[in-house]
């Protein structure tokens, strides 16, 4: 029989899959299932299985495949072609691909764990420190280096234990395990020898003298049902069992098990939910939702996907839920996108109310352990036939897709921006929609250019809805000019006088408010009155957001953080001030303003946990919250339905960022949060408080004219050679010496301008040019859409490839980012 090989991807940046060799034993290997392989010194990593040949690598000798971890597959070949896809548009390693789409369950790494040698007899003096060391394994047995690293105070401990290993003192073996735990419960049932009426009667009479001991078997018999329950062997949770009884009940539960009365197993328990849902009759769709449903199918037929530009509050989701109710009919899955954790809660509540347990949810929020559950479920067709999620989504085991929705679809948190893959989860839904041949559905009140371009320009299918559902209007916008109010000294703090006095009345009302300022913390940064000193990050070159209510100053691009401190350490004077505001500031002068009103805030700080997004949005919705201060969590199609006010605390700072879609983005991001106001009952009002109230973009959301925009925008675009006419590469270097860095990206530029000529641009510093202790350079690659892109990608690569190959080089770590945003 001929020797068989697997190429396997491995979850590593090296751009290549890895061939070895298949024993006899595991002749019955099959694509997509996971495997244990030896890779490096002493270290096994599971990797998926690509593909299985009789081709014998010629430059090196094979290893052999350790283990086979699954029987089946649990990635399926149309995965496999979604990683294959990513890899070479996103010029990434498919291994990079294979970190990102897998959960960390069913990722396996070897661990090395350290032994104490009990024969050792030391002959030379040890340092304290690996003294603690051989203590701390002499008691323990084995441990991680993790653990070495904590008892000995060092950030790593890995000198200290390699001289160990040298004297003997300590030995290290690799172990693996499984990170995907099942979940278990604790079950009781009556044991098989007393499951007849005459041996149950036999220990009652037993048990008369510990009287305790029958109450407890007789809370048991009724807790189970009835006798024949008991009979059977039904099992009860431990937990149901000693609920509502008093605290010795456990010493009775376990002197029956000891006498062998009861049995004690445990049995599996998934951590979804599939509790029985109550399924509500769906709307009946307007005419105008009936017509653009039509035209929507229309498009589906012609085999193109479909852009939905429908303004807010138009009722695209109810047009939504009749495509994937009549999708789960046809016997296929569906996939419904999200841009935000945050709208997944409503979402969910609405689809749940349609779905039922057909409904799963996927995004990063579940524990990993759910995670893995939610995929089990998907690549054994058990429960769900529609998935709503957030980006990673895309890498699910769908079989028989038929059927993607990407909501919000002009959304930059589609695009993955660190680490690699550096995907867009838009196109690549599209990509996997093509690849099962599925119908495409992109919906938003304020498309992209690149969609929007593609639609008009026929590759996609324009499908429009402009009318409010039940006819609402749209919010009435007033531009609050904040430089004239500062002048006339008429501000109130951060507020304009009408915004104040518009507050004062929705909350005389009983109506709701939602304010946007789109910067979390209590203020930007502090700066000294005395000298201008501004604190900044020592590892970031940029300045520390100031965090009021932990007292702390912290990097938002690394994560340090640091006591807050009041005196200059410049000049030395207490003259530190805060500068700027977030929406802790927000929060701290609206309880000021209005001490009566309930203020929360909604921002990464307040929904790490959980159930943070659920807690916050519930409580609006129920009413029980007056006021929600946010950061753009909140302008992403949530609906609320007393809003009758929204704030926008600070357009100029989105309006004037440097960059080509500084106006798309703020148009899109106004008119959305505009959009939250006055869903329902009546039209609503939007303060949007600037300095600059004639800036072209205040003027387009004003009226809500999203073509003529467009259009202005689209003559810019194409004069300076920008998207949708041209494609963009980022490339970026990164090295801790800002010297090494700047040379390398000019030689790289220099080798990249002799192929591409003028369509490079740099290298440049970016504004932030140095991150977590990384100087940058950045280079700008512009390439006609008519050029064929996978021969520059090829290209690009070999040139960073020679650059990194050189010994000046090799430690420049360089990132090119397809299609940035």
């Amino acid at each position: 029989m001929p020797r068989k090989y697997a190429d396997i991807a491995l979850p590593t940046p090296i751009r290549k899959l890895f061939t070895y060799e298949v024993p006899e034993t595991c002749q019955n290997l099959q694509v997509g299932t996971r495997v244990l392989v030896p890779f490096g010194s002493k270290k096994l990593i599971s990797g998926i299985v690509f593909s299985i040949h009789d081709k014998k690598p010629e430059y090196y000798d094979t290893k052999p495949i350790e283990q086979v971890l699954d029987e089946n597959p649990v990635v399926l070949q149309s995965q496999l072609n979604l990683w294959k896809w990513i890899s070479e548009y996103y010029q990434c390693s498919i291994g990079e691909v294979y970190r990102a789409a897998l959960p960390a369950g069913l990722k396996l790494e070897s661990e090395s764990r350290f032994y104490y040698n009990s024969e050792f007899v030391a002959e030379t003096v040890l340092s304290e420190k690996a003294l603690r060391i051989l203590n701390y394994l002499a008691k323990e047995k084995s441990a991680a280096l993790t653990d070495l690293n904590k008892i000995t105070g060092l950030k790593s401990a890995h000198t200290i234990v390699k001289q160990l290993i040298e004297l003997s003192a300590i030995f290290v073996d690799e172990q693996v395990g499984e990170k995907y735990k099942t979940k278990k419960e604790q079950v009781i049932s009556l044991s098989e020898e007393y499951r007849s009426e005459e041996a149950l009667n036999q220990v009652f009479n037993e048990l008369n003298k510990a009287p305790k001991q029958l109450n407890f078997l007789l809370t048991y018999i009724h807790k189970s049902g009835n006798l024949n329950n008991v009979l059977i062997g039904k099992e009860i949770t431990k937990k149901e069992l000693l609920s509502d009884i008093e605290d010795t009940s456990s010493n009775q539960l376990n002197e029956l098990i000891r006498k062998n009365i009861l049995k004690q197993d445990f049995r599996e328990v998934g951590r979804l939910d599939f509790s029985n849902k109550t399924i509500s009759e769906r709307k009946e769709l307007t005419s105008e939702q009936s017509d653009t449903l039509l035209k929507i199918k229309e498009g589906f037929a012609e085999n193109k996907p479909v852009l939905l530009h429908g303004v807010t509050s138009s009722g695209k989701t109810e047009i939504y839920i009749q495509l994937i109710e009549e999708t789960i009919n046809s016997g296929k899955k569906a996939l419904y996108l999200l841009p935000e954790i945050a709208l997944t809660t409503q979402i969910t509540n609405r689809l749940k109310a349609c779905f039922g347990n057909k409904l799963g949810i996927y995004h990063s929020k579940f524990s990993d352990a759910e995670r893995v559950e939610v995929w089990n479920d998907l690549i054994n067709n058990r429960n769900y036939q529609v998935i709503v999620g957030v980006r990673s989504a895309v890498f699910l085991p769908f079989s028989n897709l038929g059927l993607l929705i990407i909501d919000e679809e002009h959304e930059n948190s589609f695009k993955q921006f660190d680490p690699a893959p550096r995907y867009h989860a838009r196109d690549t839904a599209i990509m996997l929609g093509k690849i099962f041949n599925a119908n495409i559905l992109l919906g938003t009140a304020t498309p992209s250019f690149e969609s929007y371009y593609n639609a008009i320009t026929e590759k996609y299918k324009l499908v429009e809805l402009f009318t409010r559902y039940e006819g609402l209007c749209l919010p009435e916008i007033i531009v609050a000019d904040v430089k004239d109010a500062r002048r006339r000294k008429m501000m109130v703090s951060h507020f304009s006088p009408v915004l104040i006095e518009l507050m004062a009345k929705a909350l005389e009302n009983k109506e709701q408010i939602i304010l946007f300022q789109n910067r979390r913390g209590f203020s930007p940064y502090l700066e000294c009155k005395e000298c201008g000193w501004v604190p900044k990050c020592g590892h970031c070159a940029v300045s520390l957001t100031y965090h009021k209510n932990v007292n702390l100053l912290m990097c938002h691009y690394c994560g340090y953080s640091t006591n807050a401190f009041h005196v200059c350490k410049a000049c030395e004077t207490p003259a530190l001030t805060t500068m700027g505001f977030g929406t802790q500031k927000i929060e701290e002068e609206i309880k000021k303003i209005f001490p009566d009103a309930k203020a929360v805030r909604m921002d990464y700080d307040t929904t790490r946990s959980k159930k943070g997004y659920d807690r916050i949005i519930s409580d609006f919705e129920d009413g029980k919250t007056d006021i929600l201060i946010g950061t753009q969590m909140i302008s992403k199609g949530l609906d609320f339905d007393r809003v009758s006010l929204v704030g926008i605390l600070d357009a100029d700072a989105i309006m004037n960022n440097p960059d080509f879609r500084a106006f798309e983005k703020s148009f899109q991001m106004l008119s959305q949060v505009s959009g939250r106001a006055g869903r329902k009952h009546k039209r609503g009002k939007v303060v949007l408080q600037t300095s600059n109230p004639n800036h072209p973009v205040i003027s387009f959301v004003y009226e809500n004219d999203f073509k003529d925009f467009f259009s202005m925008q689209l003559e810019e675009r194409k004069q300076f050679r920008y998207p949708p006419f041209y494609r963009l590469m980022f490339i970026t270097l990164k090295h801790k010496k800002q010297t090494t860095v700047s040379q390398a990206a000019k030689v790289l530029t220099d080798m990249l301008r002799t192929i591409f000529g003028s369509r490079i641009i740099g290298p440049n510093e970016p504004i932030i040019n140095k991150i977590n202790d990384y100087y940058l350079q950045r280079i700008l690659i512009k390439l006609e859409k008519e050029s064929s892109p996978q021969k520059a990608k090829t290209l690009i690569r070999d040139s960073i490839d020679k650059v990194i190959s050189d010994e000046r080089w090799r430690y420049v770590v360089v990132a090119v980012d397809v299609d940035p945003l």
